[in-house]
């Protein structure tokens, strides 16, 4: 395999704004699960911040098994771009319309999307746990965002 083509996941497709709440959150979810400690804090803050403690970390646990399930059976690495980068990836967006579908209940889709980005065997576990948190993710996409703002110091 060429060099190109082992960076192909990564080439832009698109405008993470193009896409719609489920699955501008996914790609920001795949982001910052794959960023770091400080990422993943933040998520779970917000997560639960929005859902509730039991109910955000019942969707984060399905994202970490997800996230986990896709990073060990993969066809190959998922290549996914920086937190802050506008670009949308193909890998992002394979991922972004793998949950989409998910979400809105299109096992079919789902699964098909599911068996190009992982081995076929593992492809339908990854689709109950994307309609999980898929689903986690169209509640959060209703509610108002968590705010971020550090107290103000009256004294």
């Amino acid at each position: 395999m060429s060099a190109a083509a082992n960076h192909r996941g990564g080439a832009p497709v698109g405008h993470v704004a193009n896409l719609g709440p489920v699955e501008a959150g996914a790609v920001l979810c795949l982001r910052c699960w794959a960023h770091g400690s400080g990422a993943k804090s933040q998520m779970r803050h917000d997560f639960a911040a929005t859902l509730g403690a039991e109910k955000g970390q019942q969707a984060l646990g399905a994202f970490e098994e997800l996230f986990s399930l896709c990073a060990r059976h993969a066809r190959r690495p998922l290549m996914h771009h920086s937190l802050g980068c506008k670009c949308l990836g193909a890998d992002e967006s394979c991922f972004a319309h793998f949950v989409g579908y998910a979400s809105e209940g299109a096992r079919e889709d789902a699964l098909m999307i599911a068996t190009t980005l992982v081995n076929p065997a593992v492809a339908p576990l990854l689709v109950g746990l994307a309609e999980d948190f898929g689903h986690a993710l169209r509640s959060m996409a209703k509610s108002p965002a968590p705010t971020h703002e550090n107290p103000k110091t009256l004294h």
